[in-house]
């Protein structure tokens, strides 16, 4: 019953009109207890993904923005990643730090989710991943959701070609089925949050700097029309705009806990 692609899609229309379509509860940085193990009231109110540090540090991991301390997942983040792996959560690898990630891939068990990163070989940015963590992820069953954020893809071409071309590099290490898109529109959440007054760099991105027309979700078709004109199939381009992320999610969350309790 699948159409066509034209250039308004954005996302597969089967899993829009889904009468059972729900929103998926993502947190960055999870929360933690005292007792050295994840917060279980997350899972409870129906938090599925979750990652370990934002751009600093916490008592888990370090954030890309450390990547010059060279750290690992802290004792207690093991541990996270351990039980949310046992109690049906996706581990999110974005923000962590290079090394974290590293450590991530050494330890995990099941698929994890880069939510919205893109590729270092063509952006050598501490928010992107390298080629051999581009790898790691697919290996494991994992998908890579390529970040729209401009100053993330391209120095100073923030241009839909260059979002289009960390899409198309992450397909060619991950494989197609391994790929889909995480847009982190933050335009409007800055402009209601930071006074004009104050910087606009952080851990060296401007947090002004957006591709024009995909300022938020509105531009969405913008990705598939290009997409369609550098020659991608249909059943390609509704993989990547949300087709693997299902197949991951309808895999992978949902599965009861290792144990019949969740503390």
């Amino acid at each position: 019953m699948a159409a066509s692609l034209d250039s308004t899609t954005t996302w597969p229309r089967a899993i829009v009109a889904a009468p059972s379509s729900r929103a998926v509860g993502s947190c960055e940085p999870t929360a933690f207890t005292c007792g050295r193990s994840p917060n279980h009231a997350s899972h409870r109110l129906g938090v599925r993904i979750a990652s370990l540090a934002h751009v600093g540090r916490t008592a888990l991991a370090d954030g890309s923005g450390e990547d010059a301390t060279g750290s690992r997942l802290t004792s207690a983040g093991a541990e996270a990643l351990r039980e949310m792996e046992r109690i049906g959560m996706l581990f999110d690898v974005s923000h962590l730090g290079a090394t974290g990630v590293e450590h991530v891939l050494e330890l995990a068990t099941r698929p994890l989710i880069a939510t919205h990163s893109s590729a270092r070989a063509l952006r050598d940015h501490h928010r992107n991943l390298t080629d051999a963590q581009l790898g790691g992820i697919s290996a494991l069953g994992g998908v890579v959701c390529v970040n729209f954020f401009a100053p993330f893809l391209h120095e100073n071409d923030h241009s839909m070609d260059r979002l289009v071309d960390h899409i198309e590099h992450v397909a060619s290490v991950t494989g197609i089925d391994h790929v889909g898109i995480g847009p982190d529109f933050i335009k409007e959440v800055w402009e209601d949050t930071v006074p004009p007054c104050c910087e606009s760099d952080v851990y060296g991105a401007r947090m002004d700097a957006y591709i024009p027309g995909l300022e938020g979700p509105a531009g969405l078709p913008l990705v598939t029309q290009r997409l369609v004109a550098r020659g991608w199939s249909d059943a390609d381009v509704r993989k990547v705009l949300g087709g693997n992320v299902a197949r991951l999610f309808r895999r992978e969350l949902g599965r009861l806990p290792r144990t019949a309790h969740v503390p």
